[in-house]
């Protein structure tokens, strides 16, 4: 798509007025226990390629395995155009290291590069040393050449291990969060071209990932094309571990919903309970825990529109209540792709579709 935050956010309202400077939040000051402001970084998210309109992003979890081209705390980023903008068609995975140089436009470290055109929100990383990133591809950046899309596995160097495909499980797959248990992992996978949600039960070594079985847990999602979005769907996804419950972004239904018994359950719930949705979203996207435990929404503008309130990132309660709002970009459709990290460097990821840009943050927990 280019198409109250609580006591541990209070600095964002500060940061978007003041337009902090790279130079000065990279200043010895800023790792002083003592700093007023926040450790943040901005960099491009566009590869030598030209790759434009990102729209995934993962941060890379703790206790990944050391030798690869990534390390624990390191940013992934996917796009989705290409250098053309057309979308649909973007092929890379770009990095960022959280102690390496910034890329200025044109020079983000691609990562990975697709065989498969058009990579989507659906990007994650499993302790285990494995990248997993969906795709959802178009030949001319119209709903009308579309195609299914798929789930790519591929390991910490970078290198492609394996496809998955199935009309009937991963008909778009447009975001996904992980279960990551190390030795096995749930996959949950939003899917916009059917409405659906997919829970994957795989198994991960070191030689790489098995896909077990496969189980649709949640349909009935509004999804629709859109000129400006392409396509409009179950998008974000966020599971909560500790009650089994997974958060389901619904973009075009203007909500959030809750699927009970996420990791286990064999059928499907219709949607399942509505959680959030009030007037502060406007066709939420990507979704994500806090580190307080709230969640955060990307909101893309698509749905609720309203120009006072452009590409906001919501955080609310999982009880429903609103807490605070902040806005990434000044024009509208800027919200897509946001990650979160308990611990590390920097703890917050967010992107920005309209400048190509990825904000990292360290925000502390109050």
């Amino acid at each position: 798509m280019h198409d109250a935050p609580g006591s541990g956010f209070n600095l964002f309202r500060l940061i978007v007025a003041a337009g902090l400077s790279l130079c000065a939040a990279l200043a010895p000051a800023a790792d002083s226990d003592d700093a007023f402001i926040p450790r943040i970084v901005n960099t491009s998210t566009i590869p030598a390629n030209g790759d434009l309109n990102p729209y995934g992003v993962a941060f890379v979890p703790e206790h990944f395995p050391h030798g690869g081209a990534i390390a624990a705390g390191d940013v992934l980023v996917s796009n989705f155009n290409d250098s053309g903008n057309t979308q649909g068609t973007g092929t890379t995975i770009v990095q960022f290291a959280a102690r390496g140089p910034l890329a200025p436009p044109g020079t983000a470290v691609a990562f990975f590069t697709s065989s498969l055109p058009g990579l989507s929100t659906a990007l994650g990383v499993l302790r285990g040393g494995f990248v997993i990133v969906g795709n959802v591809p178009t030949t001319d950046g119209t709903v009308a050449t579309i195609g299914q899309g798929a789930l790519q596995v591929i390991d910490s160097h970078g290198q492609w291990m394996q496809t998955w495909s199935d009309a009937q499980f991963l008909d778009g797959p447009w975001d996904l969060a992980l279960d990551d248990r190390g030795d096995h992992a749930h996959i949950f996978v939003s899917n916009v071209l059917n409405g659906t949600v997919t829970r994957l039960d795989v198994g991960v070594s070191a030689q790489g990932v098995t896909l077990w079985k496969k189980t649709i847990i949640g349909t009935g999602y509004t999804h629709v094309p859109n000129s400006a979005a392409l396509v409009l769907g179950p998008t974000g996804l966020a599971f909560d571990g500790d009650r089994d419950v997974l958060f389901v972004a619904s973009t075009a239904d203007n909500a959030i919903y809750a699927i009970h018994h996420a990791s286990t359950r064999s059928s499907a719930v219709t949607r399942g309970g509505v959680v959030f949705a009030d007037s502060h979203l406007r066709g939420p996207l990507a979704l994500r825990f806090a580190p307080n435990g709230n969640l955060l929404a990307a909101n893309g503008d698509a749905v609720n529109a309203d120009v006072l309130h452009p590409s906001e990132i919501v955080e609310f309660t999982t009880g429903g209540q609103f807490v605070r709002e902040y806005n990434v970009d000044s024009s509208q459709g800027g919200a897509f792709g946001l990650d979160t990290l308990r611990e590390g460097k920097f703890n917050l990821a967010v992107i920005d579709d309209v400048t190509n840009n990825l904000t990292v943050y360290r925000l502390q927990e109050r």
